[in-house]
């Protein structure tokens, strides 16, 4: 079987994007076994509640679920193992700093195919806070009732603002001199 050209989406932690502030990302492989491979060929995988460290100058994936292969026999893997990360050793030592940083972790943001290869996509991430989780689902529900014309919005001097605009400024924070 040929290997596949470009990137194939196998499954994306939308809660990290929920729960963190993402700074930087880096791309790096993962060391898997042959009925990971097949499983995750099949989409049978969740990033949930998973997260990245590094321990003995190695960079570890743990909490990962990769269901058992169907086809499998009594070779078939353990659903939930530590699987190593493959980074250079400088790559190592950058995030190593980072995680010793006061509240920055590496949480795994999306897992995929990238020329046939299974990649993975760390985020240094920040820890969110209630009120800034609340203030990004009050900024996507504002954008939601604006694009369905459930909200009107004007400037303080009585202008209209037109639909894309009032968007563009919800998403840049600029909520002075609006008013819906």
């Amino acid at each position: 079987m040929a290997a596949e050209k470009g990137k194939k989406t196998i499954a994306s932690n939308k809660k990290a994007f929920h729960d963190f502030f993402i700074e930087k990302t880096y791309e790096c492989g993962i060391e898997l076994v042959g009925t990971e491979v097949k499983s995750l060929r099949a989409g049978k995988v969740n990033l949930r509640d998973s997260y990245a460290m590094i321990r003995g100058g190695e960079a570890f994936l743990c909490g990962v679920h990769i269901s058992p292969y169907e086809q499998g026999n009594r070779f078939n893997h353990d659903a939930i193992r530590d699987r190593k990360l493959l980074l250079h050793k400088r790559e190592i030592m950058r995030l190593l700093g980072y995680i010793q940083q006061k509240g920055l972790t590496l949480v795994p943001t999306e897992l995929y195919f990238s020329n046939g290869r299974v990649k993975v996509e760390l985020g240094v991430a920040r820890g969110k806070k209630l009120y800034d989780k609340r203030d990004a689902i009050g900024r996507t529900e504002i954008v939601i009732e604006t694009s369905r014309g459930n909200i009107t919005a004007r400037l303080y001097d009585d202008t209209p603002i037109h639909r894309d605009n009032f968007i563009k400024m919800i998403e840049e924070g600029v909520y002075e001199n609006i008013i819906w």
